[in-house]
């Protein structure tokens, strides 16, 4: 049997700052408003023959390129079942509990989430990294944990384990 080691990545440039709002119910959700947010990752792997789980610069990457892809945007929960979401010229149209906001399609993502939350933000992450096989079976990753915080000292995390 070989030794597993956790290596955790919280990097600086870990981060994307971006505008959501939390739902709550189908009647009550918070003001749009925005975040810096912050990502990390501990991933757990085999040590190998010369003392090392993979090549640290990998995930770096990949998780620079998933906070790229989400920094200054306005973040909306295409999954949730209390938006109604449509298309109006260069606007999505998002209706929630009959109010409407117009939001430029060009600063919106419609994220795969039922609600902007740090939940559903670790989740999304986490399976955007276990989708690509060269960085799970590749590195031949044991268990992966991402966080994203929302601010100091409020964060959710999600974990995959093999």
């Amino acid at each position: 049997m070989s030794r597993l080691t956790t290596i955790e990545l919280a990097k600086e440039y870990l981060k994307f700052s971006a505008a959501h709002f939390t739902i709550f119910s189908a009647t009550d959700r918070e003001r749009l408003h925005g975040h810096n947010f912050t990502v990390s990752a501990k991933i757990t792997a085999p040590v190998d023959e010369n003392g090392l789980c993979f090549r640290y610069s990998i995930f770096k990457q990949h998780l620079k390129e998933l906070c790229q892809s989400l920094d200054e945007y306005t973040l909306i929960a295409a999954d949730s079942p209390h938006l109604t979401i449509t298309q109006q010229e260069l606007y999505h149209r998002v209706e929630f509990n009959g109010e409407v906001m117009l939001l430029l399609q060009s600063d919106t993502l419609l994220l795969p989430i039922r609600n902007s939350t740090v939940e559903e933000l670790s989740h999304y992450l986490l399976q955007h990294l276990l989708a690509d096989d060269s960085v799970v079976v590749d590195n031949n990753v044991q268990s992966f944990e991402i966080k994203v915080c929302s601010g100091p000292g409020q964060s959710g995390s999600a974990a995959w384990s093999a």
